[in-house]
């Protein structure tokens, strides 16, 4: 069955080909499909282009389909298209010519645009309270590792006194930026495109802001060729919001390897957590974190893949769009399960205490130095070229005890003032709204 198809069949390769896995792919939109319907159809009535008799009945019918998905228990059929077609035609079967009436002033295009929407907020949710998690692991192993010293590298080369506090500590703000990032791209998800149609508006009296309301979005995208102009954009933008937690990740996963490694040594896991070799008895490799680090490098990958799919596109409806679904919609997976390993993985870490007496990163120090000469009076400069020869003609000593009170810095990590920008941050997400929107559809 298609929505589109009049009396000629289409040729079967063409039909192969331009399908696609839009099944697959729209499992994942179904619930939010009946959702947009139901209040397609409740504004429908409200404007006279459903009976009011009719209404009850075609809510009830999509309220039992949205049972049968949560259930799992929906399938789209051999030989149906997508979504919107396998919706239709189980209320056609069901209720006759009053299931034929949903689709009246409406498009494919609109509600694959309203179902991605309603899709990527959701997946926004479960992401967000996936970092929010992440964010507080990291907060509490950097108040409690605050003083346990590390070295600091600049090119790879010992630079300066760092801490785990200071190092778990910069990956948890890097989460604060993260999720501003992640809320520009909800807030662009959450805007209404249902009643675009098919890019151009209708000529029925729709009234879009009713189910604006019904479906909890915070606005309309108002004009109608915008609204499809949507497509690929949005995903986009929400991909940018993706690759940048995924950046931090990764970055975070290159880190736990390299310090791991035996050459650092700072870090261990329990046996349990790592993998070994087949021929290499010793062997404890940090798996997970290599392959959270494959993970997100591919995930930081898909806007520059949406982008060239959408490049010098004209405005209107292409059926190039199709292809953004397919990594798109399977992103949210895998940045939620490197969110959720990350944050089990991190809570396992074993710190090393220690490190920096060993005898190598004596010169680690070495800024100390010409620091507290400074405090003593002399000039910076001077203090540096005293510094730096006394290295040279091996007659440095070290001041190993560390005075860093500024704010950020080893004895002043500001964590508070993270968590509350995390907090701002989270605030102005109204999943509130949704739920309630939801729940009024669902139980009217």
């Amino acid at each position: 069955m298609k929505l589109w198809q009049k009396d000629k069949e289409v040729n079967k390769d063409i039909e192969r080909f331009t399908v696609g896995k839009d099944r697959e792919m729209d499992l994942f939109l179904a619930p939010f499909d009946v959702l947009g319907s139901m209040a397609h159809i409740t504004m429908l009535e409200s404007i006279g282009l459903i009976e009011k008799s009719e209404l009850p009945i075609l809510l009830n019918a999509l309220r039992e389909i949205y049972k049968d998905i949560e259930a799992g228990n929906f399938i789209i059929e051999e030989g149906v298209e997508d979504v919107h077609s396998q919706v239709e035609l189980i209320l056609t079967r069901k209720l006759g010519d009053i299931g034929k009436k949903i689709h009246s002033g409406r498009s494919r295009n609109d509600q694959v645009l309203v179902d991605l929407k309603l899709f990527t907020r959701s997946a926004i949710r479960e992401t967000v309270e996936n970092i929010i998690a992440l964010f507080e692991s990291l907060v509490e192993l950097s108040n409690t590792y605050q003083k346990v010293l590390i070295p600091g590298y600049t090119h790879l080369q010992i630079a300066m006194p760092s801490s785990f506090g200071l190092w778990f500590g910069a990956y948890a703000e890097s989460l604060v930026d993260d999720m501003q990032m992640m809320l520009a791209a909800y807030n662009i998800s959450n805007k209404n495109p249902l009643g675009s149609a098919a890019g151009y508006g209708s000529s029925f009296p729709l009234n879009r802001t009713l189910t604006t309301k019904l479906l909890g979005f915070e606005d309309l995208n108002y004009n109608v060729v915008y609204a499809q102009m949507g497509r690929g954009k949005t995903e986009k933008n929400v991909s940018a919001a993706i690759a940048s937690v995924a950046s931090t990740l990764g970055r975070l996963s290159m880190d736990v390897c390299l310090y791991m490694n035996q050459n650092f040594d700072f870090l261990t896991l329990p046996d349990e957590l790592t993998t070994g070799s087949s021929i290499m008895p010793h062997k404890k490799n940090p798996d997970v974190f290599e392959l959270i680090r494959a993970r997100c490098n591919r995930l930081q990958a898909l806007p520059n893949e949406i982008s060239l799919i959408m490049a010098n596109l004209p405005s209107g409806y292409h059926r190039d769009m199709q292809l953004i679904k397919e990594n798109f919609i399977p992103a949210f997976q895998d940045i939620n399960d490197c969110l959720r390993i990350a944050n089990f993985m991190i809570q396992h870490l074993k710190v090393k205490d220690n490190i920096l007496q060993d005898p190598k990163y004596l010169y680690i120090f070495s800024v100390e130095v010409v620091n507290n000469l400074v405090l003593e009076g002399m000039p910076f400069r001077d203090a540096y070229k005293k510094v730096g020869m006394d290295i040279e003609n091996k007659q440095f000593k070290a001041l190993t005890e560390i005075y860093h009170t500024h704010e950020g810095s080893i004895g002043n990590l500001m964590n508070e003032r993270l968590q509350n920008n995390m907090k701002s941050v989270t605030q102005d997400f109204n999943f509130e709204t949704i739920d309630q929107a939801f729940h009024s559809l669902l139980s009217r």
